[in-house]
C-alpha cells in the first residue's frame, strides 16, 4: 500500500534525483510537477491524488492522477484534452476536478494561463520576419578546413609525382619498356604528344595562311601603284566600226518614223483639219542607245623583265713570234 508520508519523509529530507537545491529555494526538474517546487504539495510522487498541465505542439492537455491507479504505473496518469479557447478551458479544469483540494485547481489554473501567454507570444514572433540565428561551431569549421588543407598538399604531392614518373618515362630513365608500368600509362602519354603535335600544326597552317593573305594583298596593292605609275588607259571592248553600224541603225529607224508620220498627218489634213487639233501628239520613240563600255580588267601579275646580254666574239688571230715576245 502506498504511503505518501513515508514517500516524502525519504525524497524530502534525503535524496530524490530530481531536486535541484539553490541557496534560498529547492526546485524540481520533473515533468508532471505543476509549480516547479520542492515542497509537500506540489511533488507528484509524494501525493497520490494530483492533477497537472502540459503542452504538447501548441495543444493543452491536462493530466489527473487517482490512488486507483497506482497499481499499473503505464495507465496511472489519466489525459484530458483541454480546448483553444481560455474561457472553456478554464471551466473544463472545473468540471473534471469538481471535489479536489483548491490549492491544485488554482495551481493548474495558473498553468493554464502561463501557457496560453507564451503561446500567443511564439504566434507574434512567428509572424514576424526577423533574422534566423544559427549558431557558428568553429570547432568543427576549423576540423573542416584542417582536412581540405591536408587533401589539398595531398593532391599537389600526388600530381608533382605523377609529372615526374611522365618526364622519366619521356626521357626513358627505365628503358624502352619497364616492366611495371601500366598500359593505360603509355595511353595517355601517347595521347597527350598526339594532341601537342596536333595543336603545333594546326597554329603554324594559320599562320602561314594568314602569310600567304598579307603577301597576295600587297602584290596586288603593288601591280595597282606600277599600273598608274605607267599611266594605263582603259579600251572599250567595241571597236569603231560597230560603234558606227548602231549609230547607222539609229539613223535608220528615225527616217522611217519620221515617213510614216509625214504620210499620216497628209492623210488627217485632207480629210478633217479639225481632227488633228484634238488628238494628241504622239511621242517620237527612244532611239536604241549602245551598250555601256566594258572596262579591261586590270592585269593580274606582270611577267617578269628579262635582261638579255649579248656578248661578241672576235675572230682569234694567231700570233706571231714578234707579238708573243713583247707579251
Amino acid at each position: 500500500m502506498q504511503s505518501d508520508d513515508v514517500i516524502w519523509s525519504v525524497i524530502g529530507h534525503e535524496f530524490c534525483s530530481y531536486k535541484v537545491k539553490t541557496v534560498t529555494q529547492n526546485f524540481c526538474r520533473n515533468e508532471y510537477n505543476v509549480t516547479g517546487l520542492c515542497t509537500r504539495q506540489s511533488c507528484p510522487l509524494a501525493n497520490s491524488r494530483y492533477a497537472t498541465v502540459r503542452e504538447n505542439e501548441g495543444v493543452l492537455y491536462l493530466y489527473m492522477k487517482t490512488i486507483e491507479r497506482a497499481h499499473t504505473p503505464a495507465n496511472m496518469w489519466e489525459k484530458v484534452e483541454l480546448s483553444k479557447d481560455y474561457s472553456k478551458a478554464l471551466e473544463q479544469i472545473d468540471k473534471e476536478l469538481k471535489y479536489w483540494p483548491n490549492f491544485t485547481i488554482h495551481k493548474c489554473k495558473q498553468r493554464v494561463t502561463k501557457i496560453t501567454q507564451y503561446l500567443i507570444k511564439m504566434r507574434r514572433i512567428k509572424l514576424r520576419q526577423e533574422p534566423k540565428l544559427v549558431g557558428v561551431k568553429k570547432k568543427l569549421d576549423r576540423r573542416e578546413a584542417t582536412r581540405e588543407r591536408k587533401a589539398l598538399s595531398a593532391a599537389h604531392l600526388e600530381k608533382s609525382i605523377e609529372k615526374e614518373l611522365i618526364e622519366r618515362l619521356k626521357s626513358k630513365a627505365y628503358g624502352d619498356a619497364p616492366l611495371n608500368v601500366n598500359e593505360s600509362v603509355w595511353q595517355t602519354i601517347l595521347d597527350r604528344e598526339k594532341s601537342g603535335k596536333e595543336k603545333e600544326r594546326n597554329a603554324g597552317a594559320q599562320l602561314d595562311m594568314e602569310a600567304d593573305e598579307t603577301d597576295g594583298e600587297e602584290e596586288e596593292e603593288e601591280m595597282e601603284e606600277e599600273w598608274d605609275a605607267e599611266g594605263g588607259e582603259f579600251v572599250s571592248d567595241f571597236s569603231g566600226d560597230e560603234d558606227g553600224d548602231l549609230d547607222d541603225l539609229s539613223d535608220l529607224e528615225d527616217i522611217v518614223d519620221g515617213g510614216l508620220g509625214a504620210e499620216e498627218s497628209g492623210d488627217d489634213q485632207s480629210d478633217d483639219d479639225s481632227s488633228l487639233e484634238d488628238q494628241p501628239p504622239r511621242k517620237p520613240k527612244p532611239t536604241a542607245k549602245a551598250p555601256p563600255r566594258k572596262k579591261l580588267d586590270k592585269p593580274g601579275r606582270r611577267s617578269p623583265r628579262v635582261e638579255v646580254e649579248i656578248e661578241q666574239e672576235m675572230e682569234s688571230v694567231p700570233l706571231t713570234r714578234s707579238a708573243l715576245a713583247n707579251w
